[in-house]
């Protein structure tokens, strides 16, 4: 992985508490007037959780492909928010309707995999998306799926929690 320049200004940074350290994933979202404005992250933990923060926040800014980098103008405007995530388990169900009946809407966020595609949605997708349906469909169009994907077999479903920091 490429370093970013905040991450090479602080490799030697001390007194960290020890949470910092360990090695979590997380996501860092950036909003400005409350819509989208980036958010990178990694699903598994890869690094020390203050320099995933780091490099995703970096990315997040000036990476996010679907975004121009932020401007210097625009920092002021930016809110950032961290969701530090749980370990994805794998989700098994036999079809559709036990899929709905077991994810929970707010806390579980979800990666699903059918063939190469896959995506995944965070926890806080739930605000704008709060019908279960509506979660599944949309995340299957964000993987290459079709929205109906999800009613079908072979769907792979990992779920996971995030624990939000702003």
């Amino acid at each position: 992985m490429n370093e970013t320049p905040f991450s090479l200004a602080i490799s030697e940074v001390t007194n960290l508490p020890e949470s910092l350290k360990k090695k979590k994933a997380c996501f860092v979202t950036l909003t400005k007037s409350k819509e989208l404005r980036g958010c990178m992250g990694h699903l598994n933990a890869i690094l020390p959780l203050y320099k995933d923060i780091i490099d995703n926040a970096f990315a997040a800014a000036f990476s996010d492909p679907r975004f121009d980098p932020l401007s210097a103008k625009e920092f002021s405007q930016i809110k950032v928010e961290v969701s530090v995530l749980t370990t994805p388990t794998d989700f098994e169900f036999k079809d559709s309707g036990e899929l709905l009946k077991g994810i929970v809407p707010g806390e579980d966020g979800l990666i699903i995999a059918k063939g190469w595609n896959t995506a995944t949605f965070l926890p806080s997708v739930w605000d704008e998306l709060p019908k279960k349906e509506d979660f599944l469909s949309n995340l299957c169009i964000k993987a290459g799926l079709t929205a109906e994907d999800w009613k079908k077999p072979g769907l792979k479903v990992q779920k996971y929690k995030a624990i939000k920091a702003k």
